[in-house]
């Protein structure tokens, strides 16, 4: 991905975090308790991690229509990802991310990147997603200066 990748905004936004790469897809509805951001699926190999402000990097979401609900919810009393990365779309998570931004005036991007993209982004690696769906990384020697697209 070197210092950036263009993605394909399903919910446009901008956001910033760190990352948080899951290995495995996850349902919003009984895989994250809203009030928190933490993961509580039992059967999650990364249970117990926290979405909340996070970059979230999956590789799809998992399981009921529900997911939207609590995606919704967690926007609006702020334990929701700063932004969602998928590599497969998942329309369940983008209507939630729309329901928030309709109901609640919060945004929490969705962007759908190639598998290579994808696989490149490290755990923990501060990430800026741009309304564009472009993700860049700040302070690497090879991201964009100032005046570069974020």
């Amino acid at each position: 991905m070197g210092s950036g990748a263009e993605g394909r905004p399903l919910v446009g936004g901008r956001a910033e975090g760190r990352a948080l790469v899951l290995k495995e897809p996850l349902s919003f509805w009984g895989g994250v308790d809203p009030a928190t951001g933490t993961i509580i699926d039992v059967h999650h190999p990364q249970r117990g991690a926290v979405v909340a402000g996070r970059i979230l990097v999956i590789p799809g979401g998992r399981g009921s229509s529900s997911s939207s609900s609590v995606l919704a919810e967690a926007v609006r009393v702020g334990s929701a990802p700063a932004a969602i990365l998928v590599r497969e779309p998942d329309a369940i998570l983008v209507i939630g991310a729309l329901v928030a931004r309709e109901l609640y005036g919060r945004t929490c991007p969705v962007v759908a990147l190639d598998a290579a993209a994808h696989a490149q982004i490290a755990e923990g690696e501060r990430l800026l997603v741009g309304a564009d769906g472009r993700i860049s990384r700040p302070g690497r020697p090879d991201a964009p200066r100032s005046g570069g697209r974020t």
